[in-house]
């Protein structure tokens, strides 16, 4: 166990501990959902809390409870912390995989949002790469694997326009060519918009569907 893991549960514990404090003000936990929401009322934090889940894969014999009459298989494994999948007209599924990487540490504050984030496996080396998944004979498993688009920035959002595939990067968004059954792309992007680490957005470059 390294020095972030353990930093990471010391976090943890803190955090249970503030939350377990604050649930002792006598205050009811009212529904904050539906049509009529009771919302709760907004308090000061001092330290502020995060319940963060830690990821945990399916076991190979695990599976959801499908209806009566359908059955549930996987249609792939094995991919690295997967944040977003976009279906091609054509049935291929497209699977951006990104992690949150180390970088801009420089308070003891940043050290314990990456040390949550990693013991959520939520952070490390990312694979920063958009994968295609074709299942070619209709069986409901993907037996084609693909590196589709590579040395990405940590991926997210895609969406095919015409013959165009646009990225959302965390560093801006960037536009490739695309044709029906690509199951790799190495042409160079064009990026349309720069974000700047965090998510803003600078520059005023066009961002259409026709640029």
């Amino acid at each position: 166990m390294g020095l972030s893991d353990i930093f990471g549960r010391l976090i943890a514990v803190i955090g249970a501990v503030v939350i377990f404090l604050r649930r002792q003000d006598g205050d009811s936990l009212e529904p904050v959902y539906g049509s009529e929401p009771k919302i709760p009322r907004a308090k000061p934090q001092g330290i502020p809390t995060l319940k963060m889940p830690t990821a945990k894969g399916w076991t190979a014999e695990q599976m959801p409870t499908a209806a009566a009459g359908l059955k549930v298989n996987a249609f792939a494994a094995g991919l690295k912390h997967p944040r977003w999948i976009h279906v091609l007209p054509n049935g291929d599924v497209l699977v951006a995989e990104a992690l949150s990487e180390p970088g801009g540490i420089k308070s003891a504050f940043d050290y314990a949002m990456f040390s949550t984030m990693k013991r959520a496996a939520a952070a490390g080396a990312s694979p920063n790469r958009i994968t295609l998944l074709r299942d070619a004979d209709g069986d409901g498993v993907a037996e084609i694997r693909t590196a589709f688009l590579e040395g990405l920035t940590q991926p997210f959002g895609m969406a095919l326009l015409g013959d165009r595939l646009y990225v959302g990067n965390t560093d801006g968004v960037v536009a490739f060519p695309y044709e029906t059954g690509d199951a790799r792309i190495s042409a160079t992007g064009r990026k349309l918009t720069d974000f700047k680490a965090g998510g803003l957005a600078r520059g005023a470059r066009s961002c259409s569907p026709a640029a």
